[in-house]
């Protein structure tokens, strides 16, 4: 005897539904019971998996174009605020501590210099987090513009002393599509300003 004629359902089993629904007085319109009705197998993909799977693809791919867009003025713009607050924080330092510090751009970033004791040369500062050395990304470059009105060679280390009395210095952080300019006042204050890409 098959599985499927061991059912019972009632008086009747499930091979011989159709000729005993008539007899229990069950309408014709009636449905076997589950257990007499094979298992479903499902293929493919419901509505609800196959939107999800757009919304994710549209979310992705929103993201990959506001990446991609070359447009660099906003990362431009953070990285002059970071090396403006940077180099504010290095002229507190100077003064509190009673020692000259130093800033310098490299073009792939920049650095703080602590001069040594002998006051002979300067030395990297390695143990405060905002002075340490700081990479910008791909595609952009910070480079000393002025010192005290005149031009700065690429290698020079402007001074911060610990009088506070500094000369007014800028530097400039440039990308692909955006320049900013930070200028430094005498009174260690020091202002960010976008300029023309060139």
């Amino acid at each position: 005897m098959s599985a499927e004629a061991s059912i019972r359902i009632g008086p009747c089993s499930a091979t011989t539904w159709e000729l005993c629904r008539g007899s229990l007085g069950v309408a014709p319109t009636a449905t076997p019971p589950p257990t007499a009705l094979r298992a479903r197998t499902v293929d493919g993909f419901t509505l609800i998996e196959i939107l999800v799977v757009v919304a994710l693809v549209a979310i992705t791919a929103g993201i990959a174009v506001i990446a991609w867009d070359g447009d660099d003025r906003g990362t431009v713009a953070r990285e002059a605020k970071r090396f403006a607050g940077a180099i504010e924080h290095a002229s507190a330092i100077a003064q509190s501590h009673a020692e000259t510090l130093g800033v310098s751009a490299e073009g792939s970033g920049w650095r703080f210099w602590r001069r040594s004791a002998e006051a002979r040369h300067w030395l990297p500062v390695t143990d405060d987090d905002v002075l340490v050395a700081h990479a910008v990304p791909a595609g952009m470059a910070v480079s000393p513009q002025s010192l005290a009105g005149r031009p700065l060679p690429p290698d020079a280390i402007v001074p911060l002393r610990p009088t506070g009395h500094n000369d007014p210095f800028t530097f400039v952080v440039s990308g692909r599509s955006a320049r900013v300019v930070l200028a430094a006042d005498p009174l260690n204050r020091v202002s960010v300003t976008e300029a023309r890409a060139e």
